[in-house]
C-alpha cells in the first residue's frame, strides 16, 4: 500500500512544522512535571483520567502531523507548457449557470470552500484537473452542474 501524499504550500508546511515542534515541547513539559497519581484512595483519580485523555489527544495530533511531514509535497508553479491546463495551485475562473466563480485548487489540508479553495480530491476539484480554457465539464454531485472553464492562472507557492 502506498502512502498518501499531502500536497501543501510552503506557507502551510511552515505552519504544520511549527505546530509539530510546539506540541513536542508541550508533551515534554507535561511529562516532566508532576503527573497526577492514578488512584486517590480506592477510586480512580479524575485528574489522572483527564491527564491521560489530554496526553492521548496530544499524541494523536503529534502523530498526525508527523505522518503529514513525512509524506508531503510542496505545490510548485507548473512549467509554462502545463499552465494551460488545470492543476494543483491553479486559480480557475468558471462559468456555472451563467454566473462566474473562481476557485483555487489546493491539497486537502488547505481546502476551504468558503474562501474559494477546493481540494484536488473533492468531486469538483478532481473533475477539473487537466482541463483547459473552453472545456465544459459536467459533474454529478447531488445535482448535475456543468462548468465552463474561462481562465486559468497559476501562483507560485
Amino acid at each position: 500500500m502506498t502512502e498518501k501524499i499531502f500536497y501543501i504550500t510552503k506557507e502551510k508546511f511552515g505552519e504544520l512544522k511549527k505546530e509539530y515542534e510546539d506540541l513536542l515541547i508541550v508533551e515534554l513539559n507535561k511529562t516532566k512535571g508532576d503527573t497526577p497519581k492514578p488512584f486517590e484512595s480506592e477510586d480512580i483519580n479524575p485528574e489522572y483520567v483527564n491527564f491521560q485523555e489530554d496526553m492521548e489527544s496530544l499524541r494523536l495530533r503529534i502523530n498526525d502531523l508527523g505522518n503529514i511531514l513525512k509524506s508531503y509535497e510542496i505545490i510548485k508553479k507548473s512549467s509554462s507548457e502545463k499552465q494551460n491546463s488545470i492543476g494543483l495551485g491553479s486559480a480557475v475562473t468558471l462559468e456555472i449557470n451563467g454566473r462566474k466563480d473562481e476557485f483555487v485548487i489546493v491539497g486537502t489540508l488547505e481546502a476551504n470552500p468558503a474562501l474559494g479553495k477546493i481540494s484536488n480530491e473533492s468531486p469538483v476539484g478532481s473533475a477539473l484537473l487537466g482541463h483547459r480554457v473552453g472545456d465544459k465539464i459536467t459533474i454529478f454531485t447531488p445535482i448535475k452542474k456543468t462548468y465552463t472553464v474561462k481562465r486559468i492562472k497559476y501562483f507560485t507557492s
